[in-house]
């Protein structure tokens, strides 16, 4: 099976002032063909958010996402403005737009300049999962009904739970693609990639039977991802009214790097 070299691929040169992208079939999500799982522009808009950045070689420390409406499999644009500037911290906002330039995602992402910081010792918890990534279970996901989809841009890896069955789990993934053709993908780009899938690694309902689509997603980091291989440690819990939550600790080889969570809105399919 021969897969798309990427995720996305730039139109009109892909420069700052465009921001137009092609998405690819390697971006469908598991709900409808036509639909991208949240994973790739998630990752798309934190590279607009970086290229747009005022802090050269800055930290990402909170990535902020609301998803108003499903991002199709096709063409797309995307903008991002400095919305509090400064030397040594910023907010940065990036837009995702369809072909009606009606917002589809936003993204608020916080970034503070880096430096060696003699007075605190780096911090770094042991991850969460029972085996690294070479003593984990591959895995591929049942459920995406195109073959050439979300699941197959990613190597997936289960260190407990699976895709195919319900509950907590923890995997690794490797990137099996670029995000946008001709660039390979940032461990930070891979993360975020990888971590809207939190709630699918987790989930706690028969995805024939039932959706449960995030409306946002948010990440906070006390440090960058490092290494090919990132990890979640996911956990969905149901509140019994149409909504649950989704945590997940996420990891590298070294040790955990940070948290993230995501609202979702459940509902009979």
């Amino acid at each position: 099976m021969e897969l798309p070299a990427s995720l996305y691929v730039p139109t009109h040169g892909g420069v700052p002032t465009h921001g137009g992208y092609e998405a690819t079939a390697l971006t469908i999500g598991p709900w409808d063909p036509g639909l991208q799982h949240a994973g790739p522009p998630a990752a798309l808009l934190l590279r607009e958010a970086e290229r747009a950045s005022g802090i050269e070689g800055g930290q990402t420390v909170r990535l902020a996402y609301d998803i108003f409406a499903p991002v199709p499999v096709g063409p797309i644009r995307l903008s991002a403005s400095v919305v509090r500037p400064g030397r040594r911290i910023e907010l940065v906002e990036a837009v995702l737009t369809g072909g009606d330039e009606r917002p589809l995602m936003r993204l608020a992402a916080w970034r503070i300049r880096t430096r060696e910081d003699g007075a605190a010792e780096a911090q770094s918890p042991a991850h969460p999962a029972a085996a690294g990534p070479q003593d984990s279970r591959p895995e591929d996901a049942a459920f995406f009904t195109e073959d050439v989809a979300y699941h197959r841009a990613l190597e997936w890896r289960f260190a407990a739970g699976s895709f195919n069955s319900p509950g907590p789990a923890s995997a690794w993934t490797r990137p099996e693609c670029e995000l946008v053709a001709g660039e390979p993908m940032t461990p930070l780009q891979h993360l975020l990639v990888m971590t809207d899938a939190a709630s699918g690694i987790s989930a706690s309902l028969d995805w024939n039977r039932a959706t449960f689509a995030n409306v946002d997603l948010s990440v906070a980091l006390h440090r960058p991802p490092r290494g090919d291989w990132l990890g979640m440690d996911a956990t969905t819990v149901l509140g019994g009214t149409g909504a649950a939550q989704c945590y997940a600790v996420l990891f590298d080889e070294t040790g955990a790097i940070g948290r993230s969570t995501q609202s979702l809105f459940v509902e009979p399919r």
